[in-house]
């Protein structure tokens, strides 16, 4: 074989080698994108129940982070 016959086949097997790589990776994206839907077309995800905050324990609590931080520093 000559040195451009070795060239052209090394690129078309280049060519091949990348092609099917790229063409796994969109068919996993493909794949990933479909589980997402059906995910949450049949699941859909559950919110959780809104954290009510007593303003007088939220005053507390950053009362005790404050004294702790000033008695450690």
């Amino acid at each position: 074989m000559s040195e451009n016959e070795l060239l052209l086949e090394s690129l078309r097997l280049l060519g091949v080698g990348m092609g099917i790589v790229f063409g796994f990776l969109l068919l996993l994206v493909g794949i990933l994108r479909l589980m997402s839907a059906l995910v949450l077309r049949f699941a859909p995800a559950e919110l959780p129940p809104p954290h009510q905050t007593d303003p007088d324990d939220l005053i507390a609590v950053i009362t005790a982070a404050i004294a702790r931080y000033r008695r450690h520093h």
